[in-house]
């Protein structure tokens, strides 16, 4: 691991590792001025622009929304320190950095094949989709990854937008992934502890969307969300699936044609060819990931086995047969509001909901 250097009262002198900090006329040339031209992404922390260095180097170039909180300037440097000591094949390393009173801006490799979201549902004319082993190699990259990130480092680092827009692919369609610990960075320009809920939605964990807390737990839902993404190629919400009267939350979608035996309509019709087997168990792995208490989901560490396919049949049991006993209270519950004079409910079954 890179040796840390201490940031000290001169912060504008930082040495770390091979971490390099830009000035910002460096950083206007690459990008020819923030050129609209160049942006090759964005979301609620800022832009991405596609960037060239002055020794032909391309980068991806991350401006981030802009901020004026006094000494935010020295407290983003040192968050980019401690996540830059995070190194793993799976993870996008820092190239370097810039910062001034008005500008957070980080510099990454360029990905020459974009992100999954791109290579799922942006193609172009003629271009090809990602094949099957290629997504069984992005779930099992983006597990790694995240593992490292919850187990191996310290402090450990949650990613809290977890999608597949923002895991990148390489030259080899590996997958990496991008943004992790940018929540963290971008929280520290506030003078004041937040509890603002940073991620996209659909794949929010229910207990980080209602109480703005994250854990471990708030990816590995994210996570499942993204296999999901992975087999069927939609979107985690998509307005469009009420036209034809499916649900709009492809979680609840899923699990509707899952009941219906319909596996063959969840994977993604791009894909001509793949592994049945292989895709109900990256399908039953997404869903006790994406389970609505915390407690109940798996750690990344056993999603790779489950993945494996180490474990998953016991847990995928248990799995069914609570969500038999949830779908048996729902239709109760429903049926006792549809025919009872609303005060003669069945405080049982409501309890039992409760407790499910």
């Amino acid at each position: 691991m890179r040796d840390i250097v201490n940031v000290g009262e001169d912060y504008g002198k930082i040495s770390f590792g091979q971490l390099r900090r830009f000035s910002l006329r460096e950083i206007q040339l690459a990008t020819d001025h923030f050129s609209e031209s160049n942006i090759i992404g964005q979301g609620g922390f800022g832009k991405v622009y596609k960037g060239v260095l002055a020794d032909n180097t391309k980068v991806a170039i991350k401006r981030l929304a802009p901020c004026y909180s006094p000494g935010g300037e020295a407290a983003f440097q040192r968050e980019v320190q401690l996540i830059s000591v995070a190194f793993h094949k799976n993870l996008l390393q820092l190239i370097g950095f810039c910062t001034t009173p008005s500008e957070r801006i980080l510099v990454y490799p360029f990905m020459q094949n974009l992100s999954v979201a791109n290579q799922l549902r942006d193609l172009k004319p003629g271009e090809k989709g990602l094949d099957w082993p290629t997504r069984k190699r992005v779930a099992f990259g983006a597990a790694h990854g995240l593992e490292y990130l919850h187990e191996h480092c310290n402090p450990k680092i949650i990613h809290r937008d977890l999608k597949a827009a923002n895991i990148l692919l390489d030259e080899n369609f590996e997958a990496v992934l991008g943004d992790f610990g940018l929540a963290k960075l971008v929280d520290t320009k506030l003078t004041h502890v937040t509890t603002q809920v940073r991620g996209t939605m659909g794949h929010i964990a229910p207990e980080y969307l209602s109480t703005g807390k994250s854990s471990e737990k708030t990816d590995v839902f994210g996570y499942g969300i993204m296999l999901l993404e992975l087999v069927t190629g939609q979107r985690a919400i998509d307005f469009a699936r009420l036209e034809e009267e499916e649900d709009v939350l492809l979680l609840d979608h899923i699990k509707k044609l899952l009941r219906e035996n319909r596996l063959n309509d969840i994977v993604d019709g791009n894909l001509k060819a793949y592994d049945p087997k292989e895709v109900e168990t990256v399908v039953q792995v997404a869903l006790l990931c994406t389970q609505s208490s915390p407690e109940d989901r798996p750690t990344m560490a056993e999603v790779v086995k489950m993945l494996e396919g180490v474990g998953l049949t016991e847990r995928w049991a248990e799995w069914e047969q609570l969500e038999q006993t949830r779908n048996r209270v729902c239709s109760l519950v429903s049926h006792q509001f549809l025919w009872a004079d609303g005060s003669s409910i069945d405080q049982e079954a409501i309890q039992l909901s409760r407790a499910r």
